[in-house]
């Protein structure tokens, strides 16, 4: 009786043991299914009210330090990675060349001011001799008045003696010095006449003469002028000689050591502005229905995993980011593929008093999710 009972109760243990393993089978199977029911249902609510993409990037301004005037490197006061504030100085050109030509530029303004003045006299004095020219040319005309008379009154008496003469009434000595008279002023009459002639040449020319320096006066102005702008153009390029820096921010790799010959327009390095970062997301065209300027963004920094960054949609690219390519695709070309094409997006932080926005770095990768 007794083994019977053991080998009833031996039957019903292994009869047992697949029926608890079939319940946990069932309750495991019925919990993935809900779980991933409402993961589903979580995701696809999820994605009805959000576009998300891990194709962004902090952008930030970045200010190129570039010299005005080309030289050789006299002076580098920054390193890599300084903090620098607006007007520092980043380097110094030798400048001993530009100061040559500053020294030259005046000189050359000494010069032109020298014969400004040079004119001005030039210019008194011409209007110093025409006015002693029309002095002559009034002198000349009491002369030829006076001459003038003396004609008539000697052509007067030679006609008197003519008459006497007739009658044997003067003896012809005394005609012949009155006809001798009557010449001599005739002639002296014609000489003031061709003085007069003269003189009011000579007037005229000192006049032209006076007109001729009066330009020259103009044109020493003028020269004046010119070279007051080579000495201010040559004063502002020694000025350039100073590099400094025309943002605030953190000063990138430098390269460029002392010695260095550096060229007009040549870019040496660079500043990268720590005012303000924003971020530039590149979402699909086919994600584009729904977003809007203004809507909230949630921002979420590699650098930063465990912080999550408040943020706002602000504008969208006029073009697609491949418009911008060096070499853009041309669909005309005949070989067409379809390509989903991406639309940059700025996203701007709403809290830049936070802290980690201030240790944020353009290039570092983020992703954003815009609540639609």
């Amino acid at each position: 009786m007794a083994q019977n009972t053991n080998e009833t109760n031996g039957n019903n243990q292994k009869n047992g043991a697949p029926k608890k393993s079939n319940k946990t089978f069932i309750i495991v199977l019925a919990l993935l299914v809900i779980g991933g029911t409402w993961f589903g249902l979580t995701k696809y609510q999820h994605a009805k009210h959000h576009e998300e993409t891990d194709d962004a990037q902090i952008e930030a301004n970045i200010s190129p330090v570039i010299p005005r005037v080309g030289g050789y490197v006299k002076e580098v006061r920054v390193k890599d990675n300084q903090i620098v504030k607006k007007g520092d100085t980043l380097l110094i050109l030798d400048d001993r060349d530009l100061a040559l030509k500053l020294q030259q530029a005046e000189a050359a303004l000494a010069t032109a001011q020298s014969n400004l003045g040079a004119a001005q006299a030039t210019t008194n004095a011409s209007k110093s001799n025409i006015t002693s020219a029309q002095a002559g040319v009034y002198t000349v005309d009491a002369q030829i008045e006076a001459a003038k008379v003396n004609v008539w009154r000697t052509t007067q008496d030679y006609n008197r003696y003519a008459n006497l003469i007739k009658d044997h009434s003067i003896t012809q000595q005394q005609f012949e010095q009155a006809d001798a008279a009557k010449q001599t002023a005739e002639r002296q009459l014609q000489i003031l006449v061709q003085q007069k002639n003269q003189v009011s040449q000579q007037t005229n020319a000192v006049a032209s003469q006076s007109n001729a320096t009066s330009s020259q006066i103009n044109v020493a102005g003028a020269v004046i002028k010119q070279k007051e702008v080579e000495v201010a153009e040559a004063k502002l390029n020694l000025s350039y000689a100073v590099v400094v820096a025309q943002e605030s921010g953190l000063v990138s790799k430098v390269n460029v050591q002392e010695g260095q010959l550096v060229q007009q327009g040549q870019s040496l390095f660079s500043i990268v502005l720590s005012n303000d970062v924003w971020v530039v997301a590149n979402f699909k065209e086919t994600q584009f229905e729904k977003m809007r300027i203004g809507q909230k963004v949630t921002v979420h920094v590699d650098a930063f995993p465990s912080h999550p960054f408040e943020a706002t949609l602000t504008s969208f690219s006029p073009a697609t980011g491949s418009r911008f390519a060096l070499l853009p695709p041309d669909n005309a070309s005949g070989n067409f593929v379809k390509v989903v094409q991406r639309l940059p997006v700025k996203i701007e932080f709403n809290n830049h008093t936070d802290s980690l926005v201030k240790e944020l770095r353009p290039g570092m990768n983020v992703a954003v999710d815009v609540h639609l």
